[in-house]
């Protein structure tokens, strides 16, 4: 009879062991064939070619799928990917142009705060200097804006 430490410690055999070394060595051989495979020039042109045959191919059919998707938004009244886009780039011109109405408030209030003598009940505000750029983004100019907020006199009161 088997002592107890030796029947403890000895494990019953595995019948799929063999079968899962032989799998891994088939597995192994074949990664290395197909790296091989894969970082040579002619499958770099082989897949290209396939790569330009169906996008050529498919390229009408997602034309004819954007012209009905376009039809299909316009009859449900939704809001097509170029309404998006012609709407964005409204709002930056409006964008636009309103910072440049602000700067050209702020020199014109800059030059008739300039022209005239300052009062007891006016007293001189120190302004931090601002500095301008050409094309400051927008959403730069609106935290500078939200950070600091200034009241404007009314036009009717300085002309």
């Amino acid at each position: 009879m088997m002592s107890e430490d030796q029947a403890g410690s000895s494990k019953p055999p595995d019948p799929f062991e063999q079968f899962r070394s032989m799998r891994d060595a088939y597995l192994d051989g074949m990664a290395k064939v197909m790296v091989e495979a894969v970082n040579t020039e002619a499958y770099a042109q082989a897949s290209g070619a396939m790569l330009e045959n169906s996008l050529k191919v498919s390229a009408p059919i997602r034309e004819a799928m954007e012209k009905s998707m376009l039809q299909v938004l316009q009859q449900l009244s939704l809001p097509s990917r170029q309404d998006f886009a012609g709407l964005a780039e409204r709002f930056t011109n409006l964008e636009m142009r309103l910072d440049d109405m602000d700067a050209k408030l702020d020199r014109i209030e800059k030059q008739s705060s300039a022209g005239r003598p300052v009062t007891k009940e006016e007293p001189v505000k120190a302004k931090a200097p601002k500095s301008v750029t050409a094309k400051a983004p927008a959403a730069t100019e609106r935290a500078a804006k939200q950070a600091q907020p200034r009241k404007r006199a009314s036009r009717k009161a300085t002309r």
